[in-house]
């Protein structure tokens, strides 16, 4: 593999997330459930975990606090991740998937995570200021915790704009529409179709209408970059090379959890190591469609990702 520029990746809001089975789900009584399989969660986490898998180096920050927050950071160093610590304001949160056996579905709950004061978000965007490296890459991916209002991201890319590194940004909701109305470019800019056609307010039933919703965003400085991800029918870029579709691998859906992920760490990891910008989103397809194959608290594998690649199916828009 040919050198690549240091990757960070940055999770506010991580979570341990606490996977089990029960019979059936039902209300007011006590459901006996299976031993419960436990994996540190979050979209940072989860991008650096999956950047390993394929080979890659990155450092993960992660906010942590309490007792379960001493619990993850074993767990991270555990799974070889290099782990710079923050500290939360509060007792890191627990997530519970439930898998209802009789009917196959899943029921997920998500805890909100510790309350943040703008006081910490300051002192935070420098502690990613420093750490991040010249000519390297930040990732901030996943939910913002409570109290960090919109903005956050491009507080971080004027931070970042002395040249010291790019920013990708995965996020959705208000942080999401913050962004897409903004005219502080973030490097590269991630979300799913679902978070396109919400922003676009209209379906975007095709590829060319997901670039040309792209296209926009760039135009009107929201990005550099823009992708999105159209599920199955793999993910389209727009940005100074024009716009690009990569196609997904025609494979058995298993999970769909961990494939966002997955996809922004091949994406970030070709763009470390100089890729063109197809070739980047392609192995970011590759490691999408080889996160899809795998159950729910896995990502990729390793071999999928190469073979995906290899097969790669990529269309200029």
């Amino acid at each position: 593999m040919s050198g690549q520029a240091p990757i960070l990746t940055v999770t506010l809001n991580p979570a341990l997330d606490l996977s089990t089975a029960a019979d059936s789900v039902v209300p007011d009584l006590k459901l006996r459930c299976d031993k419960p399989v436990v994996d540190p969660g979050g979209g940072g986490i989860n991008v650096s975990r999956a950047i390993k898998i394929i080979g890659g180096q990155s450092t993960a920050m992660v906010a942590l606090g309490g007792a379960t927050g001493q619990r993850m950071a074993d767990m991270l160093k555990a799974a070889g991740l290099k782990v710079l610590r923050l500290t939360a304001p509060g007792e890191t949160r627990q997530s519970l998937a439930v898998t209802d056996r009789a009917t196959g579905g899943q029921y997920r709950f998500v805890m909100p995570g510790p309350e943040w004061h703008m006081t910490q978000l300051a002192s935070t965007i420098a502690a990613i200021a420093e750490a991040a490296l010249a000519g390297g890459w930040v990732v901030v991916s996943g939910s913002n915790p409570p109290g960090i209002a919109p903005g956050f991201e491009q507080m971080l890319t004027v931070r970042l704009k002395d040249g010291r590194a790019r920013l990708l940004v995965d996020t959705s909701g208000d942080a999401l529409r913050a962004l897409a109305g903004s005219s502080i470019p973030v490097d590269v800019l991630r979300m799913d179709s679902h978070e396109a056609e919400g922003l676009a307010g209209r379906p975007l039933p095709l590829r060319s209408d997901s670039a040309e919703f792209a296209a926009g965003l760039v135009r009107n400085g929201a990005a550099k970059s823009v992708i999105v991800a159209r599920g199955a029918d793999g993910s389209v870029i727009a940005g100074p090379d024009g716009a690009w579709h990569a196609a997904a691998a025609p494979v058995r859906v298993v999970s769909a959890v961990g494939a966002g992920d997955s996809f922004v760490a091949g994406f970030v990891l070709a763009a470390a190591r100089d890729w063109p910008m197809q070739e980047a989103l392609a192995l970011g397809a590759a490691a999408a469609s080889a996160a899809v194959m795998t159950p729910a608290t896995e990502l990729c594998n390793a071999a999928d990702v190469r073979h995906f690649y290899s097969q790669r199916i990529m269309t200029r828009l």
